[in-house]
Protein backbone atom coordinates (compact mmCIF):
# COMPACT_ATOMS: atom_id res chain seq x y z
CA UNK A 1 0.00 0.00 0.00
CA UNK A 2 1.45 3.39 -1.07
CA UNK A 3 0.59 6.55 0.89
CA UNK A 4 -1.58 8.93 -1.00
CA UNK A 5 -0.99 12.54 -1.79
CA UNK A 6 -4.19 14.83 -1.63
CA UNK A 7 -3.23 18.12 -3.35
CA UNK A 8 -6.49 20.22 -1.79
CA UNK A 9 -6.77 19.07 1.57
CA UNK A 10 -8.82 21.78 3.37
CA UNK A 11 -8.49 22.41 7.36
CA UNK A 12 -11.80 20.25 7.34
CA UNK A 13 -10.36 17.33 5.97
CA UNK A 14 -7.12 18.06 8.53
CA UNK A 15 -9.89 17.78 11.41
CA UNK A 16 -11.93 15.46 10.39
CA UNK A 17 -8.85 12.58 9.53
CA UNK A 18 -7.40 14.41 13.68
CA UNK A 19 -10.96 13.03 14.95
CA UNK A 20 -11.37 9.92 13.54
CA UNK A 21 -7.55 8.37 13.77
CA UNK A 22 -6.62 10.60 16.45
CA UNK A 23 -3.45 12.72 17.61
CA UNK A 24 -1.14 11.65 19.97
CA UNK A 25 1.99 14.51 21.28
CA UNK A 26 4.42 13.16 23.55
CA UNK A 27 6.96 15.62 24.70
CA UNK A 28 10.05 15.77 26.86
CA UNK A 29 11.69 19.37 27.90
CA UNK A 30 14.55 19.83 30.05
CA UNK A 31 15.41 23.57 30.95
CA UNK A 32 19.32 23.54 32.06
CA UNK A 33 21.27 26.83 33.34
CA UNK A 34 24.76 26.07 33.48
CA UNK A 35 24.94 21.94 32.89
CA UNK A 36 22.52 22.51 35.81
CA UNK A 37 19.02 21.17 34.72
CA UNK A 38 16.27 23.32 36.63
CA UNK A 39 13.00 22.37 35.33
CA UNK A 40 11.53 19.19 33.72
CA UNK A 41 8.51 18.79 31.60
CA UNK A 42 6.95 15.83 30.34
CA UNK A 43 3.75 16.68 28.11
CA UNK A 44 1.86 14.07 26.58
CA UNK A 45 -1.62 14.88 24.57
CA UNK A 46 -4.16 13.32 22.83
CA UNK A 47 -6.44 14.64 20.36
CA UNK A 48 -9.34 12.62 19.00
CA UNK A 49 -13.18 11.86 18.69
CA UNK A 50 -15.07 10.82 21.69
CA UNK A 51 -15.59 7.64 19.50
CA UNK A 52 -12.21 6.72 18.75
CA UNK A 53 -11.25 7.46 22.41
CA UNK A 54 -13.35 5.42 24.10
CA UNK A 55 -12.20 2.94 20.89
CA UNK A 56 -8.64 2.58 22.15
CA UNK A 57 -10.08 2.40 26.05
CA UNK A 58 -9.24 6.38 26.86
CA UNK A 59 -11.09 8.12 29.04
CA UNK A 60 -13.73 5.14 29.30
CA UNK A 61 -14.15 5.78 33.00
CA UNK A 62 -14.96 10.02 32.47
CA UNK A 63 -17.27 8.80 29.70
CA UNK A 64 -19.32 6.69 31.79
CA UNK A 65 -19.33 9.29 35.08
CA UNK A 66 -21.04 11.70 32.80
CA UNK A 67 -23.20 9.87 31.29
CA UNK A 68 -24.45 8.70 34.68
CA UNK A 69 -24.52 12.29 35.89
CA UNK A 70 -26.18 13.68 32.72
CA UNK A 71 -29.01 10.99 32.75
CA UNK A 72 -29.33 11.73 36.98
CA UNK A 73 -29.69 15.61 36.04
CA UNK A 74 -32.33 14.98 33.53
CA UNK A 75 -34.42 13.33 35.82
CA UNK A 76 -34.00 16.50 38.36
CA UNK A 77 -32.56 19.18 37.17
CA UNK A 78 -32.13 22.11 39.67
CA UNK A 79 -33.93 25.18 38.23
CA UNK A 80 -33.45 28.28 40.06
CA UNK A 81 -35.12 31.99 39.00
CA UNK A 82 -32.86 34.46 37.90
CA UNK A 83 -31.82 36.35 40.74
CA UNK A 84 -31.38 39.75 39.09
CA UNK A 85 -34.97 40.18 37.83
CA UNK A 86 -37.34 39.36 40.46
CA UNK A 87 -39.97 39.34 37.76
CA UNK A 88 -38.21 37.25 35.69
CA UNK A 89 -40.48 33.93 34.27
CA UNK A 90 -36.82 32.28 33.04
CA UNK A 91 -35.75 29.57 34.86
CA UNK A 92 -32.00 29.10 34.75
CA UNK A 93 -30.56 25.32 35.06
CA UNK A 94 -27.73 25.66 37.62
CA UNK A 95 -24.36 24.06 36.51
CA UNK A 96 -22.72 21.58 38.77
CA UNK A 97 -19.30 21.74 39.86
CA UNK A 98 -16.50 20.35 37.59
CA UNK A 99 -14.42 18.86 40.79
CA UNK A 100 -15.08 14.93 39.78
CA UNK A 101 -14.01 15.58 36.58
CA UNK A 102 -11.14 13.48 35.65
CA UNK A 103 -9.54 13.74 31.97
CA UNK A 104 -7.68 10.58 32.20
CA UNK A 105 -4.50 10.94 30.73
Amino acid sequence: MEPTRQAQATLVDLLDRILDKGLVIQADLIITLAGVPLIGVNLRAALAGMETMLKYGMMREWDERTRAKEKSEARNPKLETNSNDPNSKFKTVLPQSLEHWDFGF
